[in-house]
């Protein structure tokens, strides 16, 4: 994709900023939330492993609700969440504001291992789920994707 500017929520250990940033331009930086500090530690660690400068990747600490807000509107190339199923929809609405037209708005983990699909009673998790998979379907302003991929990776490019 050759992105300069890249957010994650949820850094967990690092694995996907690694891939993301192996996808970014040599110049690019990827901006990484998470509220758990020890993640964002050993994320840093594994950069460092993998052999990527430090001003690569900027770490933040805190909830990506709190966060977001103060990031720059149409800053962004990709945003890839990988945070609290519960707060998708919203990261959602942030991703809007922060991608620049043309950018990719990436959800990991959307089948929820099949249940968003299952007709049976679920838990509020997967109902929200649902509510992300409709709102990205119908939105005027993105272009979706559903990739059966791992748990389901749900893509979407701004027009």
């Amino acid at each position: 994709m050759g992105a300069k500017a890249v957010a994650e929520i949820g850094t967990g250990t690092g694995v996907s900023g690694i891939h993301l940033l192996h996808g970014m331009r040599p110049d690019g930086v990827l901006t990484t939330v998470d509220p758990e500090p020890e993640h964002q530690q050993f994320a840093r660690q594994a950069f460092r492993a993998s052999g990527f400068a430090s001003n690569r990747a900027r770490f933040i600490p805190g909830r990506a609700l709190d966060v977001l807000p103060r990031l720059a509107d149409v800053g962004y190339d990709l945003v890839f969440c990988d945070g609290d199923r519960l707060e998708f929809l919203d990261y959602l609405a942030e991703s809007l504001r922060l991608l620049r037209p043309g950018g990719l708005v990436v959800f990991e983990g959307v089948f929820a291992n099949g249940r968003t699909v299952d007709s049976g009673p679920q838990p509020t998790e997967v109902l929200r789920l649902r509510e992300l998979l409709r709102a990205v379907r119908e939105s005027q302003d993105l272009l979706p994707s559903l990739l059966p991929v791992g748990d389901g990776l749900l893509c979407a490019v701004k027009r």
